[in-house]
């Protein structure tokens, strides 16, 4: 394990550029973990996962809430944030070179700039028409089901924000958890459309020792909430296995874990089974799928899948 060591902290898009540009220069590849702070042991796992992916290697962790993938009634004034806790973190792992954290990624326009600067948490999605940022990255259909489906704007803000990320940094692999399965896919698509040469490597999922997937939200849960919520992956585990065992009916899969779901307390918002690179539901398992989960527990939104990569 390497030795503790502080990131470099930069604010600025033209810093960030010409940092990673250095590091090129110096002969290193560049890779970069985005992610919206509030680490956990699950987004130590994408910068273990970047610290392997080259030699040598300069890594970037991003910490950025993105305004613009949260719609008005959603948690963005609420989404924890320990910006001290964080470096602190990162700094223990000894191998994240920098941290990139900028105060806003969005221009605002000349109407909108006071308000912005002013600390409130602002979505992009409540400008109105002027000058401010009017451009979106939208990867058509794999962002419409699953996620998409009870977030319409989600994807489109996503996909924008790590385009952008991507012209700062310039990095040659970036890495993204599969947790969020969806946008995993979505972003590798998104690369191969826009011919970013970038490498996207996609982590496994981190759990806790009782299963539950590791998510910056978990904080949200009340103790009997979270040991409601266990029920996500142990019916995604029971699914699997029945699956491997010849029950490979999805509407019997589904059906049996939105009741599991349903009897410990949750609110079902989906469950799919999908092709994995297509996201297409599936009737019958016969091939690699990923079975999909988000649900409500209190008020707290959770995901979790798992993947199916037996051929049948």
């Amino acid at each position: 394990m390497a030795a503790p060591r502080e990131p470099e902290v930069i604010r600025d898009k033209a810093a960030m550029r010409a940092w990673s540009r250095r590091r090129h220069a110096e002969g290193k590849a560049v890779a970069v973990v985005p992610t919206m702070g509030y680490l956990h042991q699950g987004h130590l796992s994408l910068v273990s996962a970047a610290a392997a992916s080259a030699d040598p290697v300069a890594i970037v962790v991003t910490i950025y809430v993105n305004p613009s993938q949260f719609a008005p009634t959603e948690d963005l004034a609420t989404y924890p944030s320990d910006f001290a806790g964080d470096l602190r973190k990162l700094a223990s792992t000894g191998v994240v070179d920098a941290v990139f954290s900028p105060p806003d990624l969005y221009d605002r326009g000349t109407g909108r700039r006071a308000a912005a600067s002013g600390g409130g948490a602002i979505s992009c999605l409540e400008e109105e028409a002027g000058d401010g940022h009017e451009t979106w990255v939208r990867v058509e259909h794999l962002e419409k089901g699953l996620c998409g489906a009870s977030r319409p704007v989600f994807f489109r803000g996503v996909a924008t924000i790590v385009s952008k990320l991507f012209n700062i940094i310039e990095p040659d692999i970036a890495v993204f958890g599969k947790k969020d399965y969806q946008q995993w896919r979505i972003i590798c698509r998104m690369v191969r459309d826009l011919d970013f040469s970038i490498e996207i490597i996609g982590s496994e999922i981190v759990r806790e020792a009782d299963g539950l997937a590791l998510s910056s939200r978990n904080v949200h849960l009340s103790s009997e909430e979270r040991e409601k919520a266990l029920s996500i992956s142990r019916s995604l585990v029971d699914a699997r296995t029945a699956a491997l065992k010849g029950n490979t009916d999805c509407k019997q899969i589904k059906n049996k874990i939105v009741q599991t779901l349903t009897e410990t307390g949750g609110q079902v918002d989906y469950v799919e089974i999908v092709e994995q690179d297509s996201l297409v539901p599936v009737e019958n398992i016969d091939g690699p799928v990923v079975i999909c989960v988000a649900a409500w527990f209190g008020k707290v939104r959770l995901i979790d899948n798992i993947e199916i990569n037996t051929r049948f």
